[in-house]
């Protein structure tokens, strides 16, 4: 029996719900570290990791609204 092939939608729908979730899941991970009994940081660094989430989103975003964006570098606070 030939396995039927998916559409384009379906991987889409596949793809994008695993992808958003594990992000969704990333983010709770995130805030885990907001426990400042547990771990040191300053407003700066929060700054720093929220423009840079805030910063991909958007570019994200562009590349479904069809606008050229820029590839990032990798995130480090230093």
């Amino acid at each position: 029996m030939a396995k039927e092939r998916e559409t384009k939608r379906e991987k889409f729908v596949r793809l994008a719900e695993a992808r958003t979730n594990k992000i969704i899941d990333m983010l709770q991970l995130l805030g885990n570290c907001s426990n400042s009994s547990v771990y040191d940081f300053s407003q700066e660094d929060v700054d720093k990791i929220f423009s840079a989430i805030e910063s991909e989103v958007k570019e994200a975003r562009k590349k479904f609204n069809k606008i050229e964006s820029k590839k990032s570098t990798r995130f480090t606070l230093d």
